[in-house]
């Protein structure tokens, strides 16, 4: 086994890919339109990284995200990650939306008052947005305010996380309102 590398896997949604270091995985990327698409996108992300069989830390990882595609209630919040290259408020934010259940939600305030100031929002957002590891830091379950759907930078956009939500078996936060509308 390599110390570093990626590998794509098959899940109820399609291929997805993973990526790791010595240290614990670094990535993740849902599917895209083809599986060329899908090596470039982590290459991208992850230069220099070749694809490999993934060590057994990382077959877990890979098992249990695709069981959570599938329907299961999963908790990943054990996967080792190295966040190494990741900036610290980044990983800040992604600490908070790891402590998020399969199937709950909060808002973009919610982590920034976590984080000690109602004013970060945005940027929880922003850092969100630039989350290498979806899923696994499970920035799907973050809305914005009022239960609003949001923004959601993977494949698919909004439509990918109302499915990942779905799966889960999310509640709105406002259970008698569709996703994204007002009250």
């Amino acid at each position: 086994m390599t110390a570093t590398g990626f590998e794509l896997f098959e899940t109820a949604i399609g291929h997805c890919a993973i990526a790791w270091s010595a240290q614990g995985v670094i990535g993740l990327a849902l599917p895209e339109h083809d599986d060329r698409s899908l090596r470039a996108h982590i290459q991208r992300r992850h230069p220099g990284l070749k694809e490999s069989s993934a060590p057994s830390h990382v077959r877990g990882a890979i098992a249990d995200v695709q069981r959570l595609l599938a329907g299961e209630k999963r908790d990943l919040s054990a996967v080792v990650l190295d966040m190494t290259s990741i900036p610290e408020f980044d990983r800040r934010v992604y600490v908070e939306a790891r402590a998020i259940s399969p199937g709950e939600t909060v808002t973009y305030g919610d982590i920034a008052n976590r984080l000690g100031d109602a004013g970060l929002s945005r940027a929880v957002g922003q850092a969100l947005g630039r989350n290498p590891i979806p899923i696994i830091v499970p920035c799907h379950r973050v809305l914005a305010a009022q239960g609003k759907m949001g923004g959601f930078s993977a494949p698919g956009g909004t439509s990918t996380k109302r499915l990942l939500l779905e799966i889960e078996g999310a509640r709105d936060v406002h259970p008698t309102l569709p996703w994204g509308v007002e009250p």
